[in-house]
């Protein structure tokens, strides 16, 4: 199951790339907003964090204007290592050597049919572990 969570900023996006995913047969939790009525990205980038940290949903996507407020607010939860990603040589990169488990994307900034190839790209790649492993294990040490 994939997290998936807005900001107003994100929400039009948001609701094509679920769509989008949808018709690919992913299973999908909207953890909100759920309209262009402003709220806080803050709230929502908690929900979908930590439902992927406590492993309830296996990775998540988070939109919000710029993609920039909602990566810094999840990246506050624990074990998650959200990327704010604008291209999809960059989604790939982030899953090899970072082993992020939370795309972020900017809504106002992201044209929809590169966000759907930047989400086809995010959950389809692997990561790479080997000498990444050791990367990921002291980025886990900065949380103690």
């Amino acid at each position: 199951m994939i997290a998936i969570g807005s900001d107003h900023g994100g929400f039009e996006l948001k609701t094509h790339i679920m769509e989008y995913l949808k018709n690919q047969g992913l299973e999908l939790f909207d953890f909100g907003t759920y309209s262009e009525d402003s709220c806080d990205y803050p709230d929502i980038a908690e929900k979908v964090a930590n439902a992927v940290a406590d492993g309830e949903c296996e990775k998540g996507i988070l939109i919000c204007g710029t993609g920039i407020g909602i990566s810094i607010a999840a990246n506050k939860v624990k074990g998650i290592r959200a990327a704010l990603c604008g291209d999809v040589y960059s989604a790939k990169m982030t899953r090899k050597h970072n082993d992020a488990n939370i795309l972020c994307m900017g809504g106002r900034v992201t044209g929809r049919e590169l966000a759907f190839m930047i989400c086809d790209t995010f959950l389809s790649e692997e990561f790479e572990g080997g000498r990444h492993q050791n990367r990921i294990d002291k980025i886990h040490k900065l949380e103690d």
